[in-house]
Order: structure tokens, then sequence, then C-alpha cells
């Protein structure tokens, strides 16, 4: 099955057909949205079925028939076909909720308690990504969950594990005070780390930190205690809260803020300028401090992709 985004006059989808029938395809289904009439017609003897849901009298270009046509990226496209692949098992009666490929639970022991975390391990992972959850938050969060799913798609192992353990969970949702015990969360993170890079999979691999809210703050107080820490990512976060740490951080640190979140935001610039490490904010515009704004996750996780991609790829410093 080739798929076009659309149409035009058909020179690209002709060469494609033609190229997969010599590497000996059978059959072949060309399945675009929109297609020119006439380049319709003259690819109808190149495929054995061409899938077409609007063929417009008048056509001038393909980009007139979409909402939104930026480009989008390789991970984008990995991540809505895995999605598309795991609802149609779940329609067809198949696992839904863990997929072959899904996470694997695991555990971390840091000093005398015992945290729970979904592990995600592509093959030939080029990073891991640890996650630290913000206030009120888990392991279960769909927005670090969307986050997690998008960067392994683009090859990055990913851990999302909880800073509390249940019975801490259920008696902080009364007194709220562990949740923005920066400290406490920093050296639960921190052990974290030194138990990934125990593994015999992850550890071998160059490490990464995601931080959202005060957990934000916790990955920036744990990057500047290890030093293997190579890249820091902050959604909506709190580096404030890092307080003394900030200049400590040798990681490259991106900073992403909603639009229409001012107060976190003007405190991100005032933390960006306590980072000495290579460090950037940026802003989506229209978002909100979760990002609920359609489109406005999908953006954190494509400036995480790249960050990582660039930042896990280089080597790092010597310390």
């Amino acid at each position: 099955v080739l798929v076009d985004d659309g149409v035009a006059t058909g020179g690209t989808a002709r060469a494609a057909l033609e190229d997969l029938r010599q590497r000996g395809a059978a059959r072949l289904v060309l399945a675009t949205p929109v297609s020119a009439r006439d380049a319709r017609i003259a690819l109808s003897s190149a495929c054995d079925e061409l899938v077409c849901l609007e063929t417009p009298t008048w056509f001038h270009a393909i980009g007139e028939w979409y909402v939104d046509f930026r480009q989008l990226t390789d991970a984008e496209v990995l991540l809505w076909l895995e999605r598309a692949r795991r609802e149609r098992t779940a329609a067809h009666g198949g696992p839904s909720a863990r997929a072959p490929d899904g996470p694997v639970p695991m555990t971390f022991r840091v000093g005398k308690v015992v945290l729970e975390a979904d592990v995600l391990l592509p093959a030939d992972a080029r990073g891991v990504v640890i996650f630290a959850h913000g206030s009120g938050s888990s392991r279960r969060s769909p927005r670090n969950r969307s986050v997690a799913n998008a960067l392994a798609a683009a090859g990055f192992a990913t851990v999302l594990f909880d800073l509390l353990t249940p019975g801490e969970e259920a008696a902080d949702a009364v007194t709220g005070r562990l949740r923005f015990d920066v400290q406490l969360l920093s050296r639960r993170l921190v052990g974290v780390i030194d138990a990934v890079g125990r593994n015999p999979e992850l550890g071998v691999l160059p490490l990464a930190l995601f931080g959202a809210s005060t957990g934000a703050a916790a990955a920036l107080v744990a990057a500047a205690e290890r030093p293997a820490v190579r890249a820091v990512v902050a959604r909506g976060g709190r580096p404030d809260l890092a307080g003394a740490a900030l200049p400590n951080v040798r990681a490259a640190v991106l900073l992403v803020v909603g639009g229409r979140d001012a107060v976190v935001l003007g405190l991100n610039r005032t933390a960006l300028r306590a980072i000495t490490s290579p460090s950037a904010l940026v802003v989506v515009p229209g978002a909100t401090h979760l990002f609920e704004e359609p489109g406005a996750l999908e953006e954190v996780w494509r400036l995480a992709v790249d960050w990582l991609g660039r930042h896990l790829a280089s080597v790092p410093e010597p310390v």
C-alpha cells in the first residue's frame, strides 16, 4: 500500500509504484485523499487498485485541501501509525492495553521505598529518557504517556515512574506536602538514574530527563548531581524551584512553556538566566499550563524529539 498526501501530476507516485513493482510487489494499492482528475486516470494503469476520496473538477494545489498542511516528522508518522495499529487490534478483540511492544513494568528500589515504573525500549534505541512528573500526577499521566510514546517512536527508550509510593500518594492527596518537596523528589530521581545506569540494556544509552511542573525542578537538581545526564526537557516546568542547583547543571536544557501560562513563563525566563549550560526557552503560542489545546502537546514532543536528537547524539564535554 503506497500512501500519498495528494496527487497533482502523479510523477512521484508513478515512480514509487514502478520501484515497488521492480522490488517484487505482487499487488499495489495507491491510497490518496485527493487527486487531479488527469493524474488519477493516468495512475490507474500503474497500480492494481487506486483509492481516492476526492477528485475535484478544478484542482490547483494539494495544500488547498488541508486545514493543516505543515510538514510532519518521522516520529509523528510512526506515532500515528502505531496508534492506528493498536486501535485496529482492539477493534478486532486483540490486546489493546498491552501490545507486544508496549510498556514493560519495572520497579526501582531507592533507599527504603520501591517505585513502580513503565519502560518502553524500542529496538536500536539511541538514548533513554527518564520522566519526572509534576505535582498530583503519576506515571499514568496521559500527557507524559503521549510524549513517551512519541519519543519511543523516534527511537528513544523511556522510563515513566512514580515519584511517590501508593501510600505516600494517598496521604499526600490530603496534605499536599510531598509533591512540592523538590529535595525528596530529586533524591528519588537520582536513585532511579543510578538504577537505570546499572541496567544492562538501559545503562549503555545516553541519558536525558523530561520533567513537568515540579518534576522539572527535580530533574534539574538531579542533572546537577549526575553529570551523566546530557539533556533536560521541561514542559510547563518550575525550574525556579531548583534554586542554587541551576548554575551547576551541565546538561543541555530546553524549557517549553505555554504562551498563556503567564506566571510560569515569567519564572522560566528568570531561571533561564541562571542556567549556564546550553539552554533555550520555547513558548508554544496559545497553550495553557497543561497544553490541553489542539496541537499544543504535539508541539511539545516535536520540540523534545529535536532537542534530544541533537544533544544525545553529540559527544559530551569532559567533566
